[in-house]
């Protein structure tokens, strides 16, 4: 009998120990919060979501019975160090989009990485299929097109928009590809039609069988696909047209003296 009320009397202080702990840090865990402001979450605007839903619907079935069945096969083709070469060569071509977009910023720290790329790459990466530039000199591409430009100067997203094919835009991203495609080297190819989308199609099967299947992993996972590519769509513009300018670190390889033979050191930069 003992024994038991003993038990029972140590139960008991460790309930009431640990009704007092919790207290205690929920008290201590509200105050340190207290101050806080609240996020607002930043969504965009989907007045047309039951056409996106369909034009998304369309678009995942193309993905999983066409796009990336050929993209596999193309895998299987082609090994990997020359579809790398091949996305190097397109990613060379669109140079003249992100220096421009760059320039547009008044990012001239990233206008100078791009042009520096271009110029290296094109000569000593054979017309681009090699990245020297990264690979040696650690210079890493710049991400930038109009759309991230109107949005430095505080466009908003506009409506969420899906396009055929191409997949989660805005009426700002939509309108930024527009222009951008006026920088395009492909625009001034003198090729037709059907040969500039084969083109286009070629680029984009060529990636595909690059990616590590990251769309599969969304539409397993994700209770509604269509809302969680919409919410990271714009989360990743909006974080993309907020970033700060590359801090480029060039010539780390062994062999180069980065003091030397750093071109932004030559004037300043």
């Amino acid at each position: 009998m003992l024994v038991r009320s003993f038990i029972f009397l140590f139960i008991g202080y460790f309930v009431l120990v640990g009704t007092v702990f919790a207290d205690d840090f929920d008290d201590d865990f509200g105050d340190d919060f207290a101050g806080a402001t609240a996020v607002e979450e930043k969504l965009i605007s989907d007045p047309l979501q039951l056409l996106n839903r369909g034009t998304f619907w369309v678009n995942d079935k193309l993905y999983f019975y066409l796009f990336k069945p050929v993209a596999r096969g193309y895998r299987q083709v082609l090994p990997r160090p020359a579809r790398v070469s091949v996305d190097n060569f397109f990613s060379n071509l669109a140079t003249p989009i992100r220096a421009g977009n760059s320039l547009l910023q008044l990012k001239f720290r990233d206008f100078g990485t791009e042009t520096y790329r271009f110029v290296i790459n094109t000569i000593f990466g054979i017309g681009g299929l090699f990245d020297p530039a990264e690979s040696v000199a650690g210079v890493k591409k710049v991400d930038e097109d109009f759309g991230q430009t109107l949005g430095a100067f505080r466009v908003g997203h506009g409506f969420y928009l899906v396009l055929p094919i191409v997949g989660p835009s805005s009426l700002r991203d939509a309108t930024g590809v527009f222009v951008d495609s006026y920088a395009d080297p492909f625009r001034y190819a003198k090729l037709s039609t059907v040969e500039h989308i084969g083109v286009k199609l070629f680029d984009t099967e060529n990636r595909l069988s690059l990616d590590r299947d990251t769309y599969e992993g969304i539409v397993y996972d994700a209770i509604d696909p269509y809302l969680f590519v919409r919410a990271a769509y714009a989360q990743r513009r909006l974080a993309q047209v907020g970033e700060e300018t590359y801090n480029i670190n060039i010539f780390e390889g062994p062999l180069f003296d980065g003091d030397l033979l750093n071109p932004f050191d030559w004037f300043g930069f």
